[in-house]
């Protein structure tokens, strides 16, 4: 320790290489640090985005989940002859996410790409499963009409210049209608 304040105080010039050192030091940690967080960044926004388009399609069966011929607080039942049939709606959460995201199909991949053409991030094999609610299921609040999804998500990851091995994870989300009268 006493031959690096030596150094730093001597007026030799043979503080400036350690100077040097530890200034590239620092950037190069706080390029990993700003590319770690670009990372988190984009797997919220796909997750928030993935759970919008899911909210609104859960919110697309609402006419069915309160239908006005029910048993109690069913789930998406339709009144058929004397009994009642399940009617759920998935909609379309991938066209609500492209239009969310401003992603554009290519070769079996939602893709978001920069103005310059290249790939930010891609997602794909989204899989949607929706549980109704039990019939006449009362006011219990486990037993609601809910939507899990899970989507791909796969993140270009450079470092110095450098393409690394892509991130690529499942990103989860869960979506519930639950009576609130």
């Amino acid at each position: 320790m006493e031959k690096i304040k030596r150094i730093l105080q001597g007026k030799s010039g043979a503080g400036f290489p350690l100077i040097i050192a530890i200034a590239l030091s620092l950037v190069i940690i706080f390029t990993g640090i700003s590319e770690y967080f670009r990372l988190v960044i984009v797997a919220q926004g796909v997750r928030d985005a993935v759970q919008a388009a899911v909210i609104s399609t859960v919110n697309d069966n609402y006419d069915d989940v309160y239908h006005g011929v029910r048993e109690g607080y069913s789930g998406a039942y339709q009144p058929m002859a004397e009994d009642f049939d399940e009617s759920l709606d998935y909609g379309d959460i991938y066209d609500r996410l492209d239009s969310i995201l401003g992603l554009a199909y290519r070769g079996g991949y939602h893709e978001k790409r920069t103005s310059d053409g290249k790939l930010e991030f891609k997602v794909w094999n989204l899989e949607v499963d929706i549980r109704n609610a039990p019939f006449a299921s009362g006011d219990q609040a486990s037993a609601r009409f809910e939507a899990d999804s899970a989507i791909m998500l796969e993140v270009p990851v450079s470092f110095g210049g450098t393409l690394l091995p892509p991130m690529t994870i499942k990103v989860k989300t869960s979506a519930g209608y639950t009576p609130r009268f």
